[in-house]
């Protein structure tokens, strides 16, 4: 047991209020720097009052990074990502807990694993699939030779290709897996009473309506947790959408940041830049303060 004293709280409340100091403080500058002017953003020391030009910074943001057009891939494309992996870890972690099965929790600790293998490491095998989903099948027909026999046969040569780049499917796909999803829950399976399910199999209700009507509203507040902060994980990823969005015309905001920081022999607008940095932070802030109640309980929440 703790006891809690005037100078224990004391310490404890200057701490957290030096964090939010240092959490805090690049946020602010970003928001002072958005509305001034070119001349007043590049002295030294940078002002730390706010100036008027916010609008015309936002607007010229808006127009040179084509926000407008890439905000709205962003929103689909990290919707997509969160709700496919709150899906697929949910039926994942489903399958896990309530088929019995040999070697099923073999299988989870090899999902658990792939937690050590972030995208950055297997970036050049996914982004070499995403340029053509079909090439593992015809690899397979060259290696077992049927590739030269339908050639000898019939004069046809079988090439199978179906490029990703450029789509929504080649974004999103390589995103959906989530062993983290998987391990939250498998955890919150295990708390769900055996009863529950032998009561419902007593009714005569399948797994999938168990799954549907059981299990899915019972974890409402977990999936919304886990929408939520891989809704923000995947509206800030950068490395995967600059690498399969090659057209210019389809992106998403997060990489046309590059458009906005000035180039070596450009003009210095840092305020330019900082006010597209805001309008592109805005989606996922909103939905974090939107979404915060949820937020909360679906991590701490103790009631079953």
């Amino acid at each position: 047991m703790i006891e809690r004293t005037p100078i224990f709280n004391f310490i404890c409340y200057t701490i957290l209020a030096l964090g939010m100091v240092i959490a805090l403080l690049p946020f602010v500058i970003v928001i002072i720097a958005s509305t001034l002017d070119l001349e007043t953003v590049n002295r030294v020391p940078l002002p730390l009052t706010p100036g008027s030009h916010f609008w015309e910074n936002a607007q010229a943001a808006w127009i040179r990074a084509d926000l407008g057009n890439k905000l709205i891939h962003s929103i689909i494309f990290a919707t997509a990502v969160g709700a496919g992996k709150v899906i697929l870890s949910a039926m994942a972690a489903f399958s896990i807990v309530y088929f019995r099965f040999r070697g099923r929790h073999l299988i989870f600790w090899i999902i658990f694993i792939t937690l050590m293998l972030p995208l950055e490491v297997r970036i050049v095998p996914t982004y070499s699939i995403a340029a053509n989903a079909l090439a593992p099948f015809q690899a397979i027909l060259d290696v077992t030779g049927i590739t030269a026999l339908v050639a000898w046969l019939s004069g046809i040569q079988i090439k199978l290709e179906w490029g990703l780049l450029n789509s929504y499917t080649g974004l999103v796909a390589p995103l959906v897996a989530t062993a983290t999803g998987t391990f939250l829950y498998r955890q919150f399976y295990l708390t769900v009473p055996d009863e529950l399910a032998e009561a419902t199999k007593m009714d005569g209700a399948g797994a999938v309506r168990f799954f549907v009507d059981i299990l899915l509203p019972l974890s409402r507040s977990n999936m919304t947790a886990l929408f939520t902060i891989m809704f923000v994980w995947a509206w800030n990823q950068y490395l995967w959408p600059l690498l399969v969005t090659t057209d210019p015309n389809f992106g998403i905001a997060v990489t046309q940041l590059k458009t906005l920081i000035p180039s070596e022999f450009g003009l210095p607008d840092w305020n330019v830049a900082m006010a597209g940095t805001l309008i592109i932070m805005s989606p996922p802030l909103l939905l974090v303060i939107l979404m915060q109640r949820w937020f909360v309980r679906g991590l701490i929440s103790t009631e079953k």
